[in-house]
């Protein structure tokens, strides 16, 4: 049996292109990835970063819904600490409403942007510590069971739209376990914790309302492309991209910098590159049955239950075929 696939899309704005036409592309990979038999499409929640566009989560959503018809949709995820309960409740009720049975609601811990970045958001550091009754607040909302006398999610009360934690770390494991909730790992840029993560979710996962078995997702960088060498050369360019994108967060660089190929290959050889060689380690590159074969064996040796796959070629026509190609070659595997 074939495991399910799905994708993160991280709503990349190439160098030279604008936001709405990162949007457009993402509207254009939800279509191809309904018509070619994905499970779900996520966004991720981040801020403060010029090369990712998906910061409203929740809006970004809404308009790809709005385009598609059956697959399903949702945040993978939304950075709690940065929102009130209430908030998230009454934006996913919201997008429950408009597109009933389609949503998604993935939970993660980390503020998703630099500490600058918190500060402007208006939240407390503090707020990473909340989580897990944080969690709770928004599952009560959700459920319309409030856990705040007389406060309801309006929409959201009684919609009960799915909860995943997901998380790099033991933390989240844990937590995703002892409340009963889907895990999904970020093996996509944070391998390392992989396999003791799952499989301390599994021994200690506690049946609940929404899961009665535990259920894992993880994550997987792809490339699939007509021929390996193109799909090996483009993830050369992706790696030198995630370079540059890291060294102009941490401010070591301008956003004005830029460096020539044989330089940013060089800095991937030195310890400025080596998380960007630690971020690729689950990676599948070649055609598309080449990728398809490796995210079975992914899933079989991480024991997860379906994988979530980052397209991660640069140009947006790239990755709208890698997209199709990984389908077609799984399809041909599951007949």
């Amino acid at each position: 049996m074939t495991v399910p696939l799905s994708i993160l899309d991280l709503a990349p704005i190439a160098p030279g292109e604008t936001a709405r036409e990162s949007f457009a592309a993402s509207v254009a990979l939800a279509q191809k990835a309904e018509a070619n038999g994905y499970r779900r499409v996520w966004y991720a929640e981040h801020h403060n970063m010029p090369s990712i566009a998906s910061s409203a989560t929740a809006v970004l959503i809404a308009h790809v819904a709005a385009q598609t018809s059956s697959i399903r949709l949702g945040a993978g995820g939304v950075m709690l600490p940065n929102h009130a309960p209430l908030t998230i409740a009454e934006q996913f009720g919201t997008l429950e409403a408009l597109h009933p049975g389609r949503i998604d609601l993935g939970l993660g811990r980390a503020p998703g942007s630099d500490q600058a970045t918190f500060r402007a958001l208006r939240r407390d550091p503090a707020s990473s510590e909340r989580f897990p009754d944080d969690v709770l607040e928004l599952q009560g909302f959700l459920a319309g069971e409030s856990r705040i006398p007389g406060v309801n999610a309006t929409p959201g009360a009684g919609s009960r739209v799915p909860l995943y934690i997901l998380g790099s770390s033991l933390f989240g494991a844990r937590l995703a376990a002892a409340f009963g909730l889907p895990y999904a790992f970020a093996s996509h840029f944070a391998p390392d914790a992989l396999h003791d993560a799952v499989a301390t979710y599994r021994r200690e996962f506690t049946p609940s309302a929404q899961l009665e078995h535990p259920y894992v997702i993880a994550g997987v960088n792809a490339i699939a492309a007509d021929d390996r060498e193109d799909a090996e050369q483009q993830l050369v360019q992706v790696k030198r991209a995630r370079l540059m994108m890291l060294l102009r967060q941490s401010g070591r660089v301008s956003l004005e910098r830029t460096f020539g190929d044989d330089e940013l290959d060089y800095l991937l050889t030195t310890p400025a590159g080596a998380h960007v060689q630690s971020m690729t380690t689950y990676t599948g590159i070649g055609t598309g049955a080449d990728v398809s074969d490796y995210v079975e064996d992914f899933a079989r040796a991480a024991q997860v239950d379906e994988v979530i796959v980052a397209h991660a070629s640069l140009a947006t026509a790239a990755r709208l075929r890698s997209v199709e190609l990984l389908a077609q070659a799984h399809d041909r595997v599951a007949a």
